[in-house]
């Protein structure tokens, strides 16, 4: 269900974007880029994250690390990183593709600064095996997302 409840977001708010795939893993930042071709700072992770009662997805730099303090003062509380069952039945994406297109049900998305240096990302597709490449604003956009700086950047 997930890279098809993507491939249909694409087909309807952005034709122009293709799904690209990949015979190799890209469940991680390492071999997304490794499968993509592109370096690690690139991928565009998804975190999935509950605070109290709410669920956000924080979209970030491959090489970039949240910063919980930073977090905590953005949201008023402390994040904590959905379990694996919860990912999958949240957003309807399996661990390793969870990305902000094509949820099993509305989220807040936030796009962190780190992507902002970057021309074109690589965020993961609904599946292991499966992204698109995107302009970071085009994906905010896109996703109707909020631009935070709650990351840490490491080249």
């Amino acid at each position: 269900m997930s890279l098809a409840s993507v491939r249909a977001f694409f087909a309807e708010k952005a034709p122009d974007i293709s799904v690209i795939e990949s015979p190799i893993s890209s469940a991680t930042v390492t071999l997304a880029a490794e499968a993509y071709g592109v370096e690690p700072g690139r991928i565009a992770k998804t975190l999935s994250l509950r605070i109290g009662e709410r669920v956000i997805l924080i979209v970030a730099a491959g090489t970039s690390r949240m910063d919980n303090k930073k977090v905590k003062a953005a949201f008023g509380g402390k994040p904590k990183m959905l379990g694996l069952e919860e990912v999958a039945e949240i957003t309807g994406h399996e661990v390793g593709g969870v990305c902000p297109f094509g949820l099993k049900s509305p989220l807040p998305v936030y796009c962190d600064v780190s992507l902002k240096a970057f021309d074109v990302v690589v965020p993961a597709a609904g599946s292991t095996h499966s992204a698109v490449r995107i302009a970071p604003d085009r994906m905010a956009e896109l996703v109707s997302a909020e631009w935070i700086d709650v990351c840490e950047h490491r080249p």
